[in-house]
């Protein structure tokens, strides 16, 4: 099981307290795990990445193990610890502002 933390924002939209565990099909990516949680939760889908083009929105950012891999690409293998489930796959909404 992969563990998932999503923003407030989104839990909330989602229906969910603190993190959510999803089953996610080897290999396990940021489209995988995207792809799985988008399943399990449609009310999600084009809040994290866009309907059309499936890239991340400009305003969500990835983490895992304590390093941002928003700029990664979507196929990429995620690191060990979270195919195991040891370490959370953490989504951010970004702030911006003046």
């Amino acid at each position: 099981m992969i563990h998932v933390v999503l923003p407030p924002h989104l839990r909330t939209l989602a229906r969910v307290d603190g993190e959510t565990e999803l089953e996610v099909k080897t290999p396990v990516t940021q489209r995988s795990v995207l792809d799985a949680l988008e399943a399990k939760y449609p009310m999600l889908r084009g809040t994290i990445r866009d309907h059309v083009t499936q890239l991340r929105r400009p305003m969500v950012r990835f983490f895992a193990c304590g390093e941002d891999l928003s700029h990664e690409p979507p196929d990429a293998p995620l690191p060990d610890a979270i195919a195991k489930g040891s370490e959370p796959f953490v989504i951010i909404g970004a702030i911006a502002g003046g």
